[in-house]
């Protein structure tokens, strides 16, 4: 049961850490995420289960307070084992983490209770910030599900170059955009009103995010989804 931000602590005494389990069935993002995890001073990893029934028996057994679950587990679903897991009484949040990205799997874990929803490709103080906000009530998603989420409920449907390219954030949409035109950082800060170093910063996460070694090889994928082109 997760402790309320308003209980009394005894002097002298730390906030008990978050008892969290990890559910993927790859044995080494499982070892990953508890790492992450037992590197943080909120939360302690206190087991971990490849698929959807060793983690229903693994929360009845460890009783977390929260459960990392992946989507894509052999046998049952990860959203069946979320809507199991959550129906149980003084049941742990679960948080998906998946590389799935689809508006079914998203909002089919939304149903099934999950109270949050990242990216595989969330880096560890993205992971361990959602953490935080869902141990104190709140429903998180990562950025790029975020705006998918947002954009459900607007009617809009998302632009090509987001639906390409969803783990990128509106701005670094637009240097990503004037990348593909063939413009210099300093003609993207001129053209965005930012300064070179902000467009330094941008580039580069675009690079990470895209996986891409270079430049050259970012332009290529973004043509490839038609930036660049107008």
């Amino acid at each position: 049961m997760a402790v309320m931000d308003d209980a009394p602590v005894a002097p002298g005494n730390p906030p008990r850490r978050q008892r969290v389990l990890v559910v993927d069935d790859h044995p080494m993002y499982r070892e990953g995420l508890a790492l992450a995890l037992a590197a943080s001073s909120d939360f302690e990893p206190v087991g971990s289960a490849g698929d959807a029934e060793g983690a229903l028996e693994s929360v009845a057994r460890l009783r977390p307070d929260l459960v990392l679950m992946d989507l894509r587990l052999p046998g049952m679903s990860g959203i069946e084992a979320t809507r199991r897991i959550t129906a149980a009484e003084a049941a742990p949040k679960v948080v998906v983490v998946s590389m799935l990205e689809d508006d079914d799997s998203i909002f089919s874990a939304m149903r099934a209770g999950a109270s949050g929803y990242l990216l595989k490709g969330a880096d560890r103080d993205e992971l361990l910030s959602a953490l935080r906000a869902v141990a104190q009530g709140e429903v998180i998603f990562g950025a790029a599900i975020a705006r998918r989420v947002m954009a459900f409920f607007s009617g809009r449907a998302p632009s090509p170059a987001e639906a390409a390219f969803p783990e990128l954030t509106e701005r670094e949409l637009e240097v990503l955009e004037r990348i593909a035109r063939g413009d210099s950082n300093p003609a993207i800060a001129q053209r965005l009103g930012l300064s070179d170093k902000t467009v330094r910063n941008h580039v580069s996460s675009i690079l990470n995010k895209l996986q891409v070694a270079d430049r050259a090889q970012a332009i290529v994928r973004a043509r490839d989804a038609g930036l660049g082109s107008a």
